[in-house]
């Protein structure tokens, strides 16, 4: 264990680096703050290491850094823990400068450098998210691909703790540009199709709505369940997406036609159906789909926009079957499933009382 003397060098090397961050601007802008916390959290990984630095040492710390800067906010114990997982979690991917100049009561705010790597894709993104923000990705997230997505949406769509915390929950990375589709035989524009795919996810956690499992004649239940979290369904679907109407009304020939939710997307600058079905895809799905995307571009769309997407919501889907059933359409199309907070996994069927169940044993 280090003795008194090094330990209150240490408070001073602490209390001065903050107070010099402080100093920098009246207001500590987030990058300052991330460089503040980076270097604190490296310089208490190095004491943990070197010096065997526990929890006990941590909780002292904070509380003597407390008492000798009153009304200092972000250093509580579990704050400073952050800033050494901050940092070691990130630290093989920056280049830093020794953190003690010459003495122990001096620490110098790192400009921290980015190595040739990954890494070069988010260097004008990684300080515009806030250490909240940091903290929440790394701790849900494991390869480097999957930060550097997470850290690129929240960075360009503006995306906040609470619209990162639902795409982590809803795996947006692993879900994004992986559903069934035809884009590659109806979108012959190479740019637009690469933003089609990034668009639409393979499945939707719809965890706002709370139903049993449900039969063909109760997907109105499901359209308005989503209806009426429609905020929460668009935080689900991406930044660029508009709601438009649920059961938008087609005529065609004198005949009424009703889409279950139609939105306009800003990015792809085109109209998106999306068809609601609570049991497992079939193939004349793709069928009605089509028919409703060709209105649409013959009566709706507007000349500057691009031609409307169809996506299919189901239950559950064979990717093989819709492989299969895209074959000989023309129109862009894909299928998804959803879940939500009822959906039980098949080990845990049977194993509780469903809610009817629930019911007669109440009564």
């Amino acid at each position: 264990m280090e003795s008194i003397a090094n330990y209150s060098e240490s408070i001073k090397a602490l209390k001065s680096a903050i107070l010099s961050s402080r100093y920098k601007a009246a207001t500590l802008v987030n990058k300052e703050l991330l460089l503040l916390y980076f270097t604190v959290g490296k310089f208490i990984s190095e004491k943990t290491k070197k010096e065997k630095w526990g929890a006990k040492v941590i909780d002292n710390l904070s509380n003597d850094l407390q008492a000798e800067l009153p009304g200092l906010r972000g250093f509580s114990a579990t704050g400073i823990k952050r800033m050494r997982f901050f940092f070691e979690s990130w630290e093989e991917y920056f280049l830093t400068k020794p953190s003690v100049k010459g003495q122990l009561s001096i620490i110098d705010i790192e400009e921290i450098e980015f190595r040739p790597t990954l890494l070069d894709q988010i260097e004008n993104h990684f300080f515009k998210l806030s250490f909240s923000h940091h903290v929440e990705l790394i701790q849900a997230t494991e390869t480097l691909e999957e930060k550097i997505y997470y850290i690129q949406k929240t960075a360009t769509e503006f995306w906040s703790l609470a619209t990162l915390k639902h795409q982590l929950k809803n795996k947006s990375f692993s879900n994004s540009g992986s559903l069934p589709n035809n884009f590659l035989k109806t979108i012959s524009n190479e740019e637009i199709r690469n933003k089609a795919l990034q668009s639409f996810k393979d499945e939707y956690l719809l965890d706002f709505i709370n139903i049993e499992d449900t039969d063909e004649e109760d997907e109105r239940v499901l359209e308005s369940g989503i209806v009426q979290n429609i905020k929460k369904f668009l935080m689900s679907l991406g930044t660029d997406f508009a709601f438009i109407s649920n059961q938008y009304r087609l005529i065609v020939e004198d005949e009424e036609y009703f889409l279950d939710l139609l939105f306009f997307n800003r990015r792809l600058q085109c109209l998106v159906v999306f068809e609601l079905k609570t049991g497992k895809f079939k193939p004349e799905y793709l069928g009605k789909m089509n028919f409703y995307l060709s209105a649409l571009d013959e009566y709706v769309k507007q000349p500057h926009e691009q031609p409307s997407i169809g996506i299919i919501l189901c239950k559950e889907k064979k990717n093989k079957i819709v492989e299969f059933s895209f074959r000989d359409f023309n129109k862009a199309m894909g299928v998804s499933t959803y879940k939500t907070s009822a959906t039980l996994p098949k080990a845990f069927k049977g194993l509780i009382p469903d809610a009817e169940t629930f019911k007669k044993l109440m009564d």
